[in-house]
């Protein structure tokens, strides 16, 4: 059993954007430990799986730290599907 609560946003077809959410209190995935990040791994492939686009392809963002766009400070992964997504990405 985890020690994590996970939460899975609604899938919102014209802005493909998920969140699979750690809620343990770390300020950035710099402080996440294997096991966080594995378990953050496995949810993102739940979510991306429950929203019906892990045949097509999605992709798993984290934002860490200000420069990348960072405004809640506890680890959560962005997983994005429904369309194609290019690259490089931003």
């Amino acid at each position: 059993m985890s020690e994590n609560q996970w939460l899975a946003e609604e899938f919102e077809q014209h802005r493909p954007r998920l969140r699979a959410v750690a809620y343990r209190m770390l300020g950035s995935l710099a402080e996440a430990d294997d096991g966080l990040l594995g378990e953050i791994a496995a949810q993102a492939a739940l979510v991306a799986s429950n929203a019906g686009v892990a045949e097509s392809g999605y992709r798993v963002v984290f934002n860490t730290g200000p420069e990348a766009g960072q405004t809640v400070h506890h680890v959560h992964a962005h997983v994005l599907g429904g369309r194609p997504l290019g690259w490089p990405p931003g």
